[in-house]
């Protein structure tokens, strides 16, 4: 509807259009009653249609009308007044203010400081107003704001987003907060819209309740681009636009060089996103800008003192006087240029910080951070146990004492922040899930069969690693996983993890091995890659879970140390030499896993302490529980197997620099190395007949595979064989009794974990020849670690199809019927060789034994019971422990005890850690002096 000029809506004659909104047309009008120029703005049709709409418009249209400030435009009234045509239109009569608005002030450019802080001042004044009054304008934006010709602030539109919308947010509102119900001078929707969603508050973008608060953080918005010229956030679509508020990083840089410091502090406390940690009243940040103003005008700090007027003309005053002071100015840029006051950095401070909940911190190998903050620092998460239950997530904000669980999430581990620390991610049951910090249910994004870390991206993508080989992203809200990453055969890549996105999600940061660098993760590299599918860059040599901070660092670990380095985010490079900053943070060098995590505030939350796991020993567990030695040598053993016979172990050993295949014969407390030379070993399992082993070899200089299938004779003679050819990674678990096939796993970025069946003939003597491998069980679910019974009859192996890792068993080799044998969750199945029993591990790390028995095709199970209360430790995908023949013992891996590792119940916060870095390791490769440290030893 649009009208033309000279047309009388009861007292009010339109004299010209000037525009039109999301709540309708606005016209210049002239009150024939009191003679004066007004606005009018003539709301739309659908508007006569809703009488809970008009009753609510006109009950806060009076509220406004009572307000009466210099800052605020008046509302003079609500009316109904007959169209020529005689129908009803609905109009409200307001002030007609002249002047620009600063949307099109700012369409020239960005407003001088000292001019800006003055509009932000009287702003705040007309805020503070209403706000006392118990009114919120939910609709602050440049649009709605004008500067008269003499200068002065005017407010439009207080209120009336309420007005025309309701409580935003509240059970029985159904408003889009994506549109305006104020005026957009560029008449279009999408303009109308994305205006609109640039200045709203995180809470109204989530369509929750707000309060004063949605005003100031639009205020600070306001500005952030009065002083930069550009809009804080913005994006193509409404959708983008939103995502910015929530998740987007405040670009401070770009803030001019000449704000004061007050305003930039007034700004931070304005944008902070989780509202309860904003700034609390306008009246303070109005308080904040007339102390910047007031430094502007005198020229010296708060309380200096102003020359008395001189009546003589200014040239002549300031003639005599003109040399001196640039002579003085010179030299004042050459002793106190600000590039050589480095600001004051605030010092160290070390806090050892109770969890809160009678549990322990759930730390292990594989794993990242057990304790993370959240990004504004007011939220400490962890993954705590206790004795007989499994792990899960609680959450202590940092101003209480204690800390409360989240339902749902048992069997957390490796969790991590959404940006704006609504969400935590986490890995559970071969599952990326989220949940809310308030509760509520769980979220099962993707199926992580094999995790190493994840990180939640401003723009919600989540990029994590599920197969342990390269990187995968995901939609915070689910739905298909797409690669990522893989690793680069020609660069020695065997495996990308741990990833962390960088802020503006332009590129991610992660920690990838060479394939040649057998031994631990010291040897890995911290690598950036710009995405979408951008070149990598080594930004570190030489270590492993970098992460990124605000403070143009990235941080790393070496040899159990934490080591920062200055960082270029936008070329992804190192601008100095590392430093050591903690040189005790446990970590996991066999893996790669860290306990250290930061919030963007500046803290960091750490456990100090050796690495992970520790040296391990190899005990009996029999049935009555005990344990005693079997080789109580420590080492760093896995993947512990029996001989046929049971007269000889063969395990993985990390000695010296390399993982090897060793043959222990306990009998005789004898040790042999299988395999030797620059490529890792692991995973070995007997061939039936004792005479040869099957395992897992990375591929050799110059070579693709990550890790395939090799076998060598049991004595060690004769060359190492090669059994298959795949770019994915391969671990055996069973050889069939009758020797005619291997079960293994093969783990695909894109399908994950798959049970393969190798056929194989000939023997130890002889070789043996491969067939063409095939999938036994190849579906949407993970499965793997397939085991062959003693007779060969049936197979044992795990799948995730009720939501997580339970053990089955089916017929082999023809297909038939299927049965679950565990019942609260298990993996690792394994076969005693006395034919009646089948052992697993439970989710708590106890070992589970079933009895069973086999007639024709049907498969029979008894309920599984516990077969001890010892825990194994937990070092999947590897396993730690093997029946013994003579079924009546069972080898299992124990960590040796170590000391720091007493019950871990509380974590070392370290406060200003960003400034120690800048201390450490200033921008651009300075060293401050005496801060000692230097490059990590490569």
């Amino acid at each position: 509807m649009t009208l033309s000029v000279g047309t009388r809506l009861g007292p009010y004659e339109i004299l010209s259009p000037l525009g039109a909104g999301g709540m309708g047309e606005v016209y210049r009008a002239r009150d024939t009653r009191l003679d004066r120029a007004v606005a009018v703005k003539v709301l739309p049709a659908l508007f006569a249609q809703d009488p809970d709409r008009h009753a609510r418009f006109e009950r806060e249209a009076k509220l406004l009308a009572a307000l009466n400030h210099p800052g605020i435009a008046h509302v003079y009234g609500f009316e109904t007044a007959a169209l020529p045509d005689g129908g009803p239109v609905h109009l409200l009569a307001m002030e007609l203010v002249p002047g620009e608005d600063l949307a099109a002030r700012l369409a020239r450019g960005p407003i001088p400081v000292d001019e800006a802080i003055e509009i932000a001042r009287q702003i705040a004044e007309a805020l503070e107003e209403a706000h006392e009054k118990g009114i919120v304008h939910r609709d602050l934006k440049p649009a709605n704001v004008k500067v008269t010709p003499d200068g002065k602030v005017k407010v439009l539109d207080f209120g009336l987003a309420k007005a025309w919308a309701g409580d935003a947010g509240s059970a029985t509102s159904s408003v889009d907060l994506s549109q305006s119900p104020t005026l957009a001078h560029t008449g279009t929707q999408a303009g109308l819209i994305l205006g609109t969603a640039a200045y709203m508050s995180p809470e109204q973008a989530r369509g929750k309740p707000v309060d004063k608060r949605a005003d100031i953080w639009a205020f600070g918005v306001l500005i952030f681009e009065m002083l930069t010229g550009r809009r804080l956030f913005q994006g193509e679509t409404v959708s983008d636009t939103l995502a910015a508020v929530l998740r987007q990083e405040i670009p401070w840089p770009t803030l001019p060089a000449e704000t004061p410091a007050a305003v930039q502090r007034l700004l931070r406390r304005c944008l902070e996103r989780d509202a309860k940690q904003r700034l609390r009243d306008i009246g303070e940040g109005r308080v904040a800008l007339n102390e910047a103003l007031s430094h502007a005008e005198t020229g010296t700090a708060a309380g200096g003192v102003r020359a008395a007027a001189d009546p003589s003309p200014a040239w002549s005053r300031g003639l005599p006087w003109t040399l001196t002071a640039l002579a003085l100015a010179a030299a004042a840029l050459v002793l106190w240029a600000p590039w050589r006051r480095p600001a004051a950095l605030a010092p160290p401070l070390r806090l050892s910080v109770a969890l809160g909940a009678d549990v322990s911190l759930d730390v292990r190998e594989g794993t990242g951070p057990a304790a993370i903050l959240s990004p504004d620092g007011s939220l400490l998460a962890f993954v705590g146990k206790k004795e007989g239950d499994r792990p899960q997530l609680f959450l202590r904000r940092l101003d209480q004492l204690k800390a409360a669980p989240l339902a749902d999430t048992e069997g957390a581990q490796s969790p991590f922040f959404s940006p704006e620390g609504q969400w935590i991610a986490f890995f559970a049951d071969a599952k990326l899930k989220r949940v809310s910090v308030t509760g509520g249910a769980t979220v099962v994004l993707a199926d992580a069969p094999f995790d190493r870390g994840g990180s939640w991206s401003d723009d919600g993508t989540i990029f994590f690693s599920a197969s342990g080989v390269g990187l995968s992203r995901v939609s915070w809200s689910g739905g298909a996983t797409e690669v990522l990453t893989t690793p680069d055969a020609a660069a020695g890549e065997s495996t990308h993890r741990w990833p962390q996105a960088l802020p503006g999600g332009k590129a991610v940061l992660f920690t990838a091995m060479n394939r040649n660098a057998v031994a631990t993760y010291d040897e890995a590299s911290i690598v950036a890659q710009r995405l979408p599918n951008g070149p990598r860059k080594v930004v570190v040599p030489g270590g492993y879970h970098g992460r990124y901070l605000p403070s143009g660092h990235v941080v790393f670990l070496h040899g159990g140390t934490l080591f920062t380095v200055p960082f270029d985010r936008e070329r992804l490079e190192a601008t100095g030499p590392s430093v050591p900053v903690i040189e005790e943070c446990v970590s996991a060098p066999y893996t790669a896993g860290a306990q250290f995590a930061f919030s963007d505030r500046g803290t960091l939350a750490y456990l100090p302490g050796h690495s992970l796991p520790g040296m391990m020993s190899i005990q009996w567990l029999d049935r009555a529980g005990n344990l005693s030695p079997l080789r109580a040598v420590p080492g760093n053993y896995r993947d512990a197997r029996f001989s046929p016979d049971g007269t000889k172990l063969a395990f993985q050993l990390l000695n010296a620099s390399n993982w090897d295949v060793w043959v222990y014969e306990w009998t005789r407390d004898r040790m042999s190395r299988l395999t030797s030379g620059i490529s890792a070993s692991a995973a070995p399992v007997w061939s039936p007949d004792g005479r040869g082993v099957v395992f897992t070899r990375r591929a050799t200089l110059g070579t693709a595979q990550p890790g395939n299938l090799h076998w060598q004779r049991a004595d060690g003679t004769g060359e190492v064989q090669r059994l298959t050819e795949s770019r994915n990674w391969q671990q055996p678990s069973s050889w069939h009794p009758s020797g005619k096939y291997i079960a293994y796993t093969e783990i695909s970025p894109q399908n994950g974990p798959d049970v393969m069946i190798l056929p194989i003939e000939g023997d130890a003597g002889t070789g043996f020849r491969p067939g063409p491998p095939t999938a036994l069980l190849d579906s949407h679910f993970n499965e793997g670690w397939g085991a062959f019974s003693p007779d060969g009859r049936w197979l044992a192996y795990t799948s995730n199809e009720t939501g997580q890792f339970e053990v089955y068993a089916r017929s082999f080799p023809q297909p038939g019927g299927k049965w679950q044998i565990s019942t609260e969750g298990g993996r690792q199945p394994a076969w005693s060789r006395n034919g009646r029993e089948l052992f697993y591990v439970a989710p708590d790390q106890r070992l589970m034994v079933a009895s069973y028995a086999g007639q024709g095709g049907s498969f029979h199970v008894d309920k599984p019971r516990r077969w001890s209360e010892t825990r194994l430790p937990d070092l999947k995908p590897t396993w730690s422990y093997d029946p013994h023949p003579d079924g009546q013992r069972i080898a299992v891996l124990q960590p040796v005890a170590e000391p720091g590792d007493a019950k871990r119940d509380t974590v070392v916060l370290f406060l200003n850690f960003f400034d120690e870095l800048r201390r450490l390791a200033p921008p651009g490769g300075a060293r401050s002096a005496g801060s000692g440290g230097g490059d990590v030893a490569k």
